[in-house]
């Protein structure tokens, strides 16, 4: 029997690519219960296949014991394309199916201060006009609680 393909999702961040992988259903039933490949195996290998314009780079073989998992590839290139493939395996069963490839684009560092600038200076110029509005209430141009006195109008 083949082990696969896992679900995989990705997300990006600066110097990294997270990855969530969630293992291959498996078919085996026991006790009218739908058995888990963790039921069954207990622990399994799982191998990150990274792909990049320059070549592919396999990353080192893993054991897991969980049925969804997260782990972060680090040490990338800022706004770079990377793809991602991951296969699982049992030690009793080497046959495995990889999953499909997923690519993402790692965030620029640029990129991340654009944002803090642009929250930055959406609270500051809330602030100020916050500000301008209290002024021109306590100044009694806006929102007026009390009328003139007759003898002024």
């Amino acid at each position: 029997a083949f082990l696969g393909p896992p679900e995989v999702n990705i997300s990006s961040c600066v110097n990294c690519v997270n990855v969530t992988i969630k293992l291959p259903a498996s078919h085996l039933r026991k006790d009218g219960k739908l058995w888990s490949l963790t039921d069954i195996y207990r622990e399994l290998d799982y191998d990150i296949t990274l792909k990049t314009l320059d070549g592919e780079d396999k990353r080192q073989q893993k054991k897991i014991t969980e049925e969804i998992f997260s782990t972060v590839i680090d040490e990338l290139h800022p706004n770079r394309n990377y793809c991602v493939s991951v296969m699982v395996a049992a030690s009793l069963n080497k046959n495995s199916v990889p999953s499909p490839w997923k690519c993402i684009t790692t965030d620029s560092v640029v990129q991340k201060d654009y944002y803090a600038a642009a929250i930055a200076g959406a609270i500051c110029f809330s602030l100020i006009l916050a500000s301008a509005l209290k002024c021109m209430h306590a100044g009694g141009y806006i929102l007026q609680t009390s009328s003139l006195p007759q003898s002024l109008v």
